[in-house]
């Protein structure tokens, strides 16, 4: 019971120790190594997208707390100084894409990207989810699956996978690239045979 109270108090503690202005991010992925073993255990398969995607299939955004949707919360977990109204949306702050380097002070200049993104996971295996399944992916805080990123790197990145496509930043690529691979890997979803090289090349590296 001591034991117990001693830790309660030390992370009571450290709570109060952080500033409340540190920059975050997604949540920390697997190390390189951890990676490269769950890419070894992915399945290898060409996509499928029958039936045809629709982003209607995921359901975008949940409220996480009080009036705090998913992007908001993204928001105020990536961003340094953020201030928000009544409805929680972030009227000011600073943010940084981890992409590009961009920066900016208006939150609506930013989107939440899905690190895989929601049409790759549909032909990777979430077609054949149900909707509650789907919705929890399209909306996962836990794993290091939505990060707050310059609009216009996510419209450059699309659906693409990292065969095609990895952030022009080269200082988070190796975050990225196990970020990825740790979402395929909770969620069970395949991997095609290029994405798995490029991923497993990537990985070599980091």
């Amino acid at each position: 019971m001591k034991s117990s109270f001693v830790v309660l108090l030390s992370a009571i503690s450290a709570a109060f120790a952080t500033p409340l202005n540190v920059p975050r991010a997604l949540p920390t992925p697997v190390s390189a190594a951890t990676a490269r073993t769950y890419l070894a255990s992915l399945t290898v398969a060409a996509e499928n997208n029958s039936p045809a995607y629709n982003r209607d299939f995921f359901k975008t955004w949940d409220i996480i707390s009080g009036t705090c949707d998913t992007r908001e919360t993204v928001l105020k977990r990536d961003g340094t100084n953020v201030v928000t109204d009544s409805s929680c949306h972030a009227i000011s702050g600073n943010w940084v894409s981890p992409y590009d380097g961009v920066t900016t002070t208006d939150s609506s200049t930013f989107d939440i990207d899905h690190v895989v993104p929601l049409k790759d996971a549909w032909v990777s295996g979430a077609r054949l989810w149900s909707n509650a399944s789907r919705e929890a992916f399209a909306n996962d805080l836990t794993r290091p699956q939505l990060v707050a990123v310059s609009a216009s790197s996510n419209r450059s990145k699309g659906d693409q996978d990292p065969a095609t496509w990895v952030p022009p930043s080269s200082s988070y690529l190796c975050t990225y690239v196990r970020a990825w691979v740790q979402v395929k890997y909770y969620y069970d979803l395949t991997v095609d045979s290029a994405e798995k090289t490029a991923l497993s090349n990537y990985l070599a590296g980091c």
